[in-house]
């Protein structure tokens, strides 16, 4: 999915950037603008900035009801969306109020989500904004989906665990039929965990095998080189 860059909505320049790490990164928090679905990150900026006197938008990512990401802050810039929660969480806004989540809006949010995690390494806690602050943000529809786990049809990290129950057992040095029905299963799906480069995996197969860890109790046993066919897998019974 990509992401509309700030250059391309046309962001002022901020007043300051203070960063912070992937290490320091532990939650995902959602929001809504509670304004129209027409909003333009712009305009928000625009309120951040003139009405409050931020540094710059407040949030690290925007979507709006179409499905298309918007770069606010960015992935490692503090944010100003969550007093207290600033540093530890990546803020996402939806453009708009409470109802108007579409199914392209949840999809976005929930790609951005498993971006975040890919590129901490680690899942983030996932939060709606009434989590950490006395507020009705994101909305009764959006809170309640964040608290389901943020699903989404055919997308997000929990199709794996449905996947995994339909593996044959993999042994160390498994090769063939049984490693290829693994990364088929993988690559089908477009997971954003996993990466090929030739038609072979690169290391983020390291991230997807500890998902499979996480859902069907696959251990690793070895990955030869970063680029290297086949991934060693153990199962512990």
């Amino acid at each position: 999915m990509d992401i509309i860059s700030r250059k391309e909505w046309g962001a002022r320049t901020p007043r300051s950037r203070p960063t912070t790490t992937w290490s320091r990164r532990t939650e995902f928090v959602v929001h809504y603008s509670e304004g129209p679905t027409t909003q333009t990150p712009r305009q928000i900026q625009d309120f951040h900035l003139d009405s409050n006197g931020w540094a710059d938008i407040g949030y690290n990512f925007l979507v709006d009801t179409r499905g298309r990401v918007y770069e606010g802050r960015g992935w490692l810039v503090v944010g100003a969306h969550a007093t207290g929660h600033n540093t530890s969480g990546i803020g996402v806004c939806m453009i708009g109020r409470d109802g108007d989540a579409t199914d392209a809006a949840k999809k976005a949010i929930r790609w951005l989500y498993d971006e975040a995690c890919r590129r901490k390494g680690a899942k983030l806690a996932k939060r709606g904004h009434r989590d950490v602050t006395a507020t009705s943000c994101p909305g009764k529809q959006l809170y309640e989906w964040v608290q389901a786990g943020m699903p989404v049809s055919g997308g997000g990290s929990d199709w794996m665990e449905d996947a995994v129950k339909k593996l044959p057992i993999l042994r160390k040095g498994d090769k063939g039929e049984h490693v290829e029905t693994l990364r088929g299963l993988l690559l089908a799906r477009s997971h954003p965990e996993v990466n090929t480069v030739e038609g072979t995996f690169d290391t983020t197969v390291e991230s997807a095998v500890r998902a499979v860890q996480k859902w069907g109790g696959v251990d690793v046993d070895g990955i030869v080189g970063p680029q290297t066919w086949p991934v060693l897998l153990r199962v512990h019974q």
